[in-house]
């Protein structure tokens, strides 16, 4: 069995080519992608080779965790039949290509374990699972509380404010330097970092993936504050001691979704508490992948881009 998928065969070569699929096993799914999403997260940081090492990492690779699909063969066994809609994070189905991520495919094969049911009504938006899963991630669990500054107006940062007001928190500040993306806000304020006084903040979530900020974003806490790392980041993150021991700030890095973030995220999304509406900004057929990945990473107005597989081989 052979794909079309999206090659990256090191930084900044990228293209659309026929991959050989593994033969799928008692327990997996054969699934028809129709959309996939590009992260301008890790996966940005693939293409343009500032990845630091990782497990498993490696070119030729095939990007991607972030896939909506059609079940097109399933075994008894996996409990899903032909014509389920499922969200699949990336998939280790290649012949001849690391599939570390793995999603940016027309066809994937996976474990039944690792997809998600959804609701077939959401359409491409179904891609943005994975990404309101980390969100959601971020914010979960007794002891964490809900964020009072939230830096970057990404699709991150604005998911986390939307699941914020969802889980009927106070809507929350957020910082953004780009003027293009401080509109579409929904229920809360979204200003400049210049024009805030504040520097009694308790919980601060960056989602900018800055490096850079870790000092800045302590000046702002109260004491005792908690300054939360949401993004990922290619360069170490450095601070200043004093002004953070003199506060007594926390520091703690959210990682990425697990199975219970994505059903709990779909629900909450299937039950109309979380909107994934106004995320997507850009599409692009699949064959203009090497396109639309350098618009995804480049270009400031596109907050996420959505492949199309439909109709590809």
């Amino acid at each position: 069995m052979e794909t079309t998928a999206v090659i990256l065969e090191g930084p900044r070569k990228l293209s659309t080519g026929a991959l050989r699929l593994v033969d799928p096993g008692a327990t997996d799914l054969v699934v028809q992608v129709s959309h996939s999403g590009i992260s301008t997260g890790t996966e940005k940081l693939f293409w343009s080779g500032l990845m630091p090492p990782f497990p498993g990492m490696g070119y030729p690779l095939v990007p991607g965790y972030e896939a909506a699909g059609e079940v097109m063969e399933a075994a008894p066994a996996t409990g899903y039949r032909p014509g389920d809609r499922v969200f699949v994070p990336g998939a280790n189905c290649y012949d001849g290509a690391h599939g570390l991520f793995g999603g940016a495919s027309r066809t994937l094969i996976t474990n039944a374990d690792r997809v998600t049911r959804i609701d077939p009504a959401t359409g491409a938006e179904g891609a943005l699972l994975a990404l309101a899963a980390t969100a959601r991630h971020a914010l979960a669990g007794p002891e964490h509380a809900l964020p009072e500054l939230i830096v970057g107006h990404g699709v991150l940062g604005r998911l986390l404010a939307r699941l914020t007001i969802a889980a009927g928190g106070k809507p929350p500040t957020v910082w953004e330097i780009d003027a293009d993306r401080q509109g579409g806000s929904e229920g809360y304020d979204v200003i400049h970092p210049d024009t805030d006084d504040r520097r009694d903040y308790c919980t601060i979530f960056d989602a900018s993936g800055s490096a850079g900020l870790l000092n800045d974003l302590i000046a702002r806490c109260a004491k005792g504050g908690e300054v939360v790392l949401a993004g990922f980041y290619a360069e170490d993150l450095k601070f200043s001691f004093p002004p953070a021991f003199m506060r007594e700030v926390r520091l703690r890095i959210a990682a990425e979704w697990t199975p219970d973030d994505l059903v709990a995220t779909r629900d909450l999304i299937e039950s109309g508490s979380l909107s994934l509406g106004g995320l997507i900004t850009h599409h692009a057929k699949a064959k203009d992948a090497t396109a639309a990945y350098d618009t995804a990473f480049t270009d400031p107005t596109c907050l996420k881009m959505i492949l199309n597989w439909e109709g590809s081989a």
